[in-house]
C-alpha cells in the first residue's frame, strides 16, 4: 500500500488514513452496492488532492463487480439497466460542458439538495405510486449522466430504484450492474483526457488487498440483514453521501 502511494507524495499517516477510508467503502459497497468511490474521493479530499485517484477508482469499481459477480446477472433488472444507460449515453458526452456552465460546486449542490429531499421524504414512508417504466429509466439515466461529471453518478439512480418497491437483492445487484457498465463506458475518455495512467494501475494494486477485505466483510453483512436494515442504510448513506457533497460545495 505504501509503494502504491508514494508516488502522491504522501506521508505514511496518509497512507494508513486513506487505507482505513477504502477498507470502510469497500465494505459499504460490498453490503449496499454503491458509494464506494464518492466516500473514498471525499475522505482524500481532506488530506490531498484526489484529481488523480479518479481514473483509479472507475477501475476500482470495475473490479469490485468483479468480486461481486456471483448471482448479479440472476439478481439485476436488466430492463432497467439498459434503458438507464441508454438515457447517461445520450447526455454523457455534453454532461462536462453543462456542468461547465454551471460549475461543478452549483452541480453538486444542486443534486446533493435534490437527493436529500427525496431521502428526507422518503424517510417519512413516501414510495412512488407504481412500478417506473421506461420513460423513467431513461429520465433516471440521463440525470445521472449528467451528475457523473460531478462525481455523483450513482446517488439519482440510487434515489430511483429505493423510492420504488425494489427488493433489496434486486436492488444491489441492479446498482452494481449499472455502477459497472457505466465505469466501462468512462474509460475511454479517461485515457484520452490523460486521468489513466501507468501510475492508476500501480495505485490499483496498492488498494486491491484493502478492498478485498472490506468488500468480504460488507457482503457478508448483506447476508444477514433484513430487508427493512438494508432500506434504512441505503436511506442513511444516500441522505450521507449528498450532505457530504453539499457541505464540500459550500466549504
Amino acid at each position: 500500500m505504501v509503494s502504491g502511494m508514494s508516488w502522491l507524495g504522501l506521508e505514511l499517516w496518509q497512507v494508513a488514513y486513506l487505507a482505513v477510508c477504502i477498507l470502510g467503502a469497500a465494505w459499504v459497497r460490498g453490503y449496499s452496492g454503491f458509494g464506494f468511490s464518492a466516500l473514498v474521493i471525499t475522505s482524500a479530499a481532506l488530506v490531498t488532492d484526489p484529481v488523480p485517484l479518479v481514473a483509479t477508482l472507475v477501475m476500482c469499481e470495475i473490479v469490485l463487480s468483479a468480486g461481486q459477480a456471483r448471482g448479479l446477472r440472476g439478481q439485476a433488472d436488466w430492463r432497467r439497466i439498459w434503458g438507464m444507460l441508454a438515457g447517461a449515453a445520450v447526455v454523457m458526452p455534453f454532461s462536462f460542458s453543462v456542468i461547465a456552465r454551471l460549475g461543478e460546486d452549483l452541480a453538486r449542490i444542486a443534486i446533493s439538495v435534490a437527493v436529500l429531499a427525496m431521502c428526507l421524504t422518503m424517510a417519512r414512508g413516501w414510495q412512488f405510486g407504481r412500478e417506473i417504466g421506461t420513460p423513467g429509466n431513461l429520465v433516471a439515466g440521463m440525470a445521472s449522466g449528467i451528475a457523473n461529471s460531478a462525481a455523483a453518478g450513482g446517488l439519482p439512480v440510487a434515489v430511483f430504484l429505493a423510492g420504488q418497491q425494489v427488493a433489496a437483492p434486486v436492488f444491489r445487484a441492479t446498482m452494481i450492474a449499472y455502477l459497472t457498465l457505466v465505469c466501462v463506458i468512462a474509460l475511454p475518455s479517461l485515457w484520452m483526457s490523460g486521468l489513466l495512467r501507468g501510475s492508476s494501475f500501480v495505485m490499483l494494486a496498492a488498494m486491491l488487498p484493502v478492498m478485498a477485505l472490506g468488500l468480504w466483510l460488507g457482503g457478508r453483512r448483506f447476508t444477514s440483514a433484513s430487508p427493512q436494515d438494508f432500506k434504512r442504510f441505503t436511506l442513511w448513506l444516500l441522505g450521507t453521501l449528498s450532505a457530504i457533497g453539499l457541505l464540500r460545495s459550500l466549504w
